[in-house]
């Protein structure tokens, strides 16, 4: 069953108990908890048993479930114990980046060795790693995202499909997403007006204010029998909990 969520990112004016109760009265099935070092911490990993008892207590409260977490490194030692704390919590799904380069072929094949190796090490845990195409980076499009699932064959590998990058690529995502949904383990969902490089302001994200057909990708979704996370992700500059609640709330409807 599809179940829909948000990156806590949007919310990283206030702390986890808050966050999780916004994304609760939105609507929500659950949330994907960010571990973004810099970004937003509502996963602590360096600090996850002074948290443990927290967030148990707030999942309790809200009924929500951790559905995702993104931690964007490809550090070996920071997944390694993003997998532990995933595995222990029981979130099934760990977001990364690809970074490197754009149309460089060997910073492709180093970023496709990265991500094997790390599949390897989320296999042991018993969760999935997953990659999104990001504008920019060694992953940036559909043909690359297609690369690496040649490349990767370990189940434990599965493609974090973002309908943003993909639309700010050039390409439509309601078309690219049947390409790689043998693959996709997690969806990412947001809007974005024009082509970019920049997705835009926060609220310009809000399902519904860009250009992205978000109902012919969700139909490919559905048409396609996926089942597994939906969560909306915006980024950008910090929105105070209204701000971030009207976003949460706009992009459910």
């Amino acid at each position: 069953m599809i179940k829909l969520g948000v990156n806590s990112v949007l919310f990283k004016a206030v702390g986890f108990t808050e966050a999780a109760r916004a994304i609760r009265l939105a609507g929500y099935d659950g949330m994907e908890i960010s571990a973004i070092k810099g970004m937003c911490e509502h996963l602590d990993l360096d600090h996850y048993q002074d948290q443990k008892n927290e967030i148990k207590a707030v999942l309790e409260e809200t009924g929500l479930e951790l559905l995702a977490t993104e931690v964007a490194s490809l550090d070996p030692d920071r997944l390694e114990l993003a997998f532990s704390v995933a595995a222990d919590l029981g979130i099934p799904v760990v977001n990364v980046g690809p970074g490197g380069k754009k149309d460089d072929e060997e910073s492709l094949q180093a970023t496709l060795d990265k991500l094997a190796a790390m599949a390897e090490r989320a296999a042991h845990y018993g969760v999935t790693l997953c990659c999104k195409a990001h504008v920019g980076a060694a992953i940036h499009n559909t043909a690359t995202t297609l690369r690496a699932m040649e490349t990767i064959k370990n189940p434990a590998f599965g493609v974090d499909m973002d309908p943003s990058h993909v639309y700010r690529a050039g390409e439509n995502p309601e078309l690219a997403l049947p390409q790689v949904l043998s693959r996709t383990r997690h969806i990412h969902v947001r809007d974005c007006r024009g082509r970019g490089p920049s997705p835009g302001e926060p609220a310009l994200q809000a399902c519904g204010r860009g250009d992205i057909d978000l109902f012919a990708y969700c139909q490919a979704m559905v048409d396609g029998g996926y089942d597994g996370p939906v969560n909306l992700e915006v980024i950008g500059p910090e929105q105070n909990l209204t701000l971030a609640m009207g976003i949460a709330a706009e992009s459910y409807g």
